[in-house]
C-alpha cells in the first residue's frame, strides 16, 4: 500500500492517460487500481475497497453515468468523474447521480491530485470532532455521522461537509461561492449551480426542508426551527 495508506480505483478505458495518471498518484503514495471497462470495474471495486474512485464517462461496454448510479446505489465511497464532455447538463446530471466532484479532459495529473486530496480530506473523520445540532438534526463530525430525531441519514461527503459548514455558521449568510471555496475546495468547473443541486439533495434526504433557508440572489443560512423566514 501507498504510503499515505490511500487507495483508487481509476476506471479509465484509454491506457496512455490511465498509465500517466497512475504513476503521478503512485508517486505520491497512493495504490491505484486500474480498470478498462465497467466489467473490471465492478470486479476491482469489490477486490480493492478502494478509498475513492476516478470515474470516466466514457466506457466501451457501458456507460459512466450508469456505473456511477450502481456504484453509489451500495456505496459511500468518494467519485470524482472524468470526463472529455464539459456540458454544464453533464456535470449537474453527475453530481446528481452521486458523483462528488468533475474534472475534464484535458487536465492536469496536478490538478486531479489536488481534487483527489480534498474530497479525502472531506471523508476523514480524524479530520475533525465534536457535535453540531441544528433543531433535532445532530451531526458528529468525528464519525462523519448524521442523525435527524435519532434516525440515522446517510450523506455523501460533499452533502456531510455542506452540512456542516452551514450548521457551524448557522444564523449567518453563506454565500455560494464562500460554499464552493469551504466545502469543494478549489474553483469548480460547474460553479454555484453544484451548490444548489447539492441543497437540493441534503433538503430531500433531511427531511427538515425550512432549516436550510435560500436567501435570495446570495446564498443559504441555516435557522433554527420557528427562525424567522426570509421573504
Amino acid at each position: 500500500m501507498g504510503v499515505n495508506g490511500r487507495s483508487v480505483l481509476l476506471i479509465e478505458d484509454e491506457e496512455g492517460i490511465a498509465t500517466f495518471v497512475s504513476a503521478y498518484l503512485e508517486r505520491d503514495g497512493y495504490r491505484v487500481a486500474w480498470a478498462a471497462t465497467e466489467a473490471e470495474a465492478l470486479t476491482a471495486f469489490e477486490r480493492e475497497q478502494p478509498q475513492l474512485i476516478v470515474l470516466d464517462i466514457g466506457l466501451p461496454d457501458g456507460d459512466g453515468f450508469e456505473l456511477c448510479r450502481r456504484l453509489r446505489a451500495g456505496s459511500a465511497v468518494p467519485i470524482i468523474m472524468l470526463t472529455a464532455r464539459d456540458e454544464e447538463v453533464d456535470r449537474v446530471a453527475g453530481l446528481e447521480l452521486g458523483a462528488d466532484d468533475y474534472i475534464t479532459k484535458p487536465f492536469s495529473p496536478r490538478e486531479l491530485l489536488a481534487r483527489i486530496k480534498a474530497v479525502l480530506r472531506r471523508t476523514d473523520p480524524a479530520a475533525t470532532a465534536g457535535t453540531l445540532i441544528l433543531g433535532d438534526v445532530a451531526l458528529r463530525a468525528d464519525a462523519h455521522e448524521v442523525r435527524v430525531a435519532g434516525r440515522t441519514v446517510e450523506l455523501r461527503p460533499r452533502e456531510f461537509g455542506l452540512l456542516a459548514h452551514l450548521i457551524e455558521n448557522k444564523g449567518l449568510v453563506v454565500s455560494r461561492e464562500q460554499l464552493l471555496e469551504k466545502v469543494w475546495g478549489l474553483a469548480y468547473p460547474a460553479g454555484t449551480r453544484t451548490v444548489d443541486v447539492h441543497v437540493a439533495q441534503l433538503r430531500s434526504k433531511l427531511a427538515r426542508p425550512d432549516l436550510i433557508q435560500t436567501i435570495r440572489s446570495v446564498g443559504y443560512k441555516a435557522v433554527q426551527p420557528g427562525s424567522h423566514q426570509e421573504p
